[in-house]
């Protein structure tokens, strides 16, 4: 039996049960939402499917969420039951997801509960099996209802019927999210919803997250790719043109993101929308088919191969009737590879729903560790919370557009992207990128060269730079970038995704310097573990430093670490600990702490110390036993750039931890450098840290 009231008891194991009483009422962007924000709250977070296909197909919501989990579960570990064991044995298969349930929820901090899809009809009333399942496990209710064709008042009446409905099976209803609402009329249905006694949030209709992927069109059709970019085929399609006009009409009615069916017949309506497609001022096109069994005369074909264009074209053996119905027929679904799906879900979620309101009123206990998952969803919080624009130099690299287009969908930062804009935005479109939020600077062609050429001539000249020379070094995008940074027209660079480190670096000595009270420009990398973060520095830019920068790296260091919530507890890193050792490093690093202790006096330190003594209690306990630093440090500082890049990947590696960075200190203004190797997910993060450290 489920309390009436969520915080007269907390479950060991709290659950939230994500009920419908109908299909395409989006579940899995409440579930998104509502998963995200218990990342960033517990440690282990797993989720349960209790209703679902058994066999060979797998559940494609249950596979996406569980990419977005932090318990380690597996797929096999999260169902439940199938709909015909359900059928067959109701109170068989009921005893059946409540034991399946336990077992994952005796792995995990807090478990996520999808109910079923109304892909199958599992009783008189799918809702009622759904309530009584929540009521068996002791899970709270979020009740997703469609807004979707109806009237506030008939949402009303529906948010009514069903929380009746749970209420006879003794579950609990939390909140109540009206999902899919007309935007024009989300004021009026929140308006008619405030009556109700669970908290009630409205979401509007968002047609990216039905759309259909290019893939998915292709095998709606059972099509064969002629040519195209195979990773366009991740594009979704916001709308499709059936072709049967003239060339000219056909070019009236292009959308951005549409796909065009034609006959393969149609030479000119086929190189008609691919000049579109390719020219300025038209719309970017999501696919062509090729309808009807007929493929381009080879004359066209061979003109359209000479293109050269990136555009996904397929053929199909179905006439237009039937390639139109499949195409109409195809519903979009958020998979665990739908990124800007994904990240449209999560930013509704954030703008429309307090989650963590929510999860508040449930009574979610406060975590006493902090997980790698917890730690990145606090960065891209605390970035959102005090939003700053950011520069981008590399905008002719696939990552970076993948990376601005989530970060500006999830609202981290505002983005000035460097190259030429006709190629940026184009390949954006073809890339399914939404940059309409973001500004894009050519170096070569913009009026601030000339301007920043004179800046940069009176910053050099006694390096013997002249204007001419200047002029010439703007239209290098590092050192225009930083430019933007040193005139406060952007809050932070990132680079490095094409270019050295020296690259990304050296614009930032020249022109930004170095902060007043520090020498040395460093770096530290955050070191996310499986239950903390640790700051490791320098593991990137001094080779061999001497005491005196091993204290500002130190300094440093520890303001950065202080920034991202990390309390500075630090470690001066050598072969041995306290007065056991000598030597000339040992020396080093002996001095180096006393600076610290003498230019820092607010700081715990402790050095020189060795790294199991620094973070490991009972090692500790016998080495330095009266140290606040020892084992229990947060910040470590390595001798020297060879022991602290080697330290850095090993443990990476080893241990499997998050390594994010490197950071750069110790400049008057941010700029971070990209690993040449970074995935789309560390540039977002190093973006948000960089706009985190703008914040100051």
């Amino acid at each position: 039996m489920v309390p009436d009231a969520p915080n007269e008891t907390v479950p060991t194991n709290p659950a939230i049960y994500i009920a419908s009483p109908e299909g395409d009422t989006g579940k899995s962007t409440i579930a998104l939402g509502i998963l995200h924000r218990l990342a960033a709250a517990v440690a282990r977070v797993g989720v349960f499917r209790p209703i679902t296909r058994l066999g060979e197909h797998r559940d494609y919501i249950l596979e996406m969420l569980l990419e977005h989990t932090t318990a380690g579960l597996a797929y096999d570990d999260c169902v439940g039951v199938g709909y015909q064991q359900l059928h067959e044995d109701p109170d068989t298969a009921l005893a059946d997801i409540v034991d399946r349930f336990h077992r994952v929820a005796g792995r995990c901090d807090a478990v996520l509960v999808v109910g079923s899809d109304y892909t199958d009809v599992a009783a008189p009333s799918e809702l009622s099996m759904n309530a009584r399942i929540a009521a068996n496990l002791g899970a709270p209710v979020v009740l997703a209802v469609k807004a979707k064709g109806r009237t506030p008042e008939q949402v009303v009446q529906v948010v009514e019927l069903c929380i009746d409905e749970i209420a006879a099976q003794h579950a609990y209803t939390a909140a109540v999210v009206a999902n899919r609402c007309d935007p024009a009329e989300m004021t009026e249905v929140a308006a008619a919803l405030a009556g109700i006694d669970p908290r009630t949030y409205v979401l509007p209709e968002e047609p990216l997250l039905v759309a259909p992927s290019v893939a998915e069109l292709r095998d709606a059709v059972e099509g064969t790719p002629v040519q195209g970019d195979l990773a366009l085929f991740d594009r979704e399609v916001l709308d499709v043109l059936v072709a049967g006009m003239t060339a000219e009409h056909v070019l009236e009615r292009l959308t951005e993101g549409i796909a065009v069916i034609t006959p393969g017949d149609r030479s000119d309506v086929v190189l008609a929308v691919l000049s579109a497609h390719a020219a300025e001022g038209f719309p970017s096109l999501s696919a062509v088919i090729l309808n009807g069994g007929l493929t381009l005369h080879p004359a066209i074909g061979s003109l359209v191969s000479g293109l050269g264009l990136r555009l996904p074209i397929i053929e199909t053996r179905f006439g237009t009737f039937e390639t139109a119905s499949r195409v109409a027929a195809t519903r979009g679904r958020v998979t665990a590879t739908s990124n800007r799906k994904i990240d449209t879900a999560l930013s509704l979620m954030e703008t429309h729903v307090d989650v963590e309101e929510l999860l508040t009123h449930l009574a979610f206990p406060i975590p006493t560790v902090v997980t790698p998952q917890m730690f990145t969803h606090r960065l891209l919080d605390r970035a959102r919370a005090d939003r700053k624009r950011i520069v981008l130099p590399e905008g002719d690299d696939d990552r970076i557009l993948k990376a601005a287009g989530r970060l500006l969908d999830r609202g981290v930062a505002d983005l000035t992207i460097l190259g030429d804009e006709a190629q940026i935005r184009g390949r954006a479109a073809e890339l399914g990128v939404d940059l309409s939020a973001a500004q894009v600077l050519d170096p070569r062609t913009s009026e601030l060269c000339d301007r920043f050429a004179e800046q940069y001539a009176q910053l050099r000249a006694h390096k013997g730079v002249t204007r001419e020379q200047a002029r010439e070094i703007m239209h290098d995008v590092s050192y225009f970038g930083t430019m933007l940074v040193h005139n406060d027209m952007v809050d932070g660079m990132v680079s490095g995704a094409k270019h050295t480190t020296a690259h990304t670096v050296r614009p930032a000595f020249e022109i930004i310097k170095t902060q007043p009270d520090v020498s040395t420009v460093s770096s530290i990398f955050l070191m996310c573990l499986a239950h903390e973060v640790l700051a490791y520095g320098d593991c990137a830019i001094v080779p061999d430093p001497t005491a005196e920068q091993l204290a500002d790296i130190a300094i440093s260091s520890a303001r950065t670490a202080a920034q991202f919530g990390i309390e500075p507890r630090v470690a001066m890193l050598s072969y041995s600990t306290g007065t056991s050792g000598t030597g000339a490093d040992v020396e080093k690093v002996r001095k180096a702490a006393e600076l610290v202790r003498q230019r820092a006096p607010e700081l715990l330190v402790e050095g020189p110390i060795q790294y199991d003594a620094a973070v490991e209690p009972s090692v500790a306990k016998t080495k330095m036993p009266d140290s606040k630093v020892a084992g229990h440090a947060t910040v470590l500082i390595f001798p020297d750039l060879n022991t602290g890049n080697n330290t850095y990947k090993a443990v990476q590696r080893s241990a499997g931890a998050i390594a994010i960075g490197p950071v750069l200190q110790g400049l008057n203004k941010p700029v971070n450098d990209l690993s040449r190797g970074a995935l789309v997910e560390d540039i977002v993060y190093t973006v948000a840290l960089t706009a985190i450290q703008a914040q100051g």
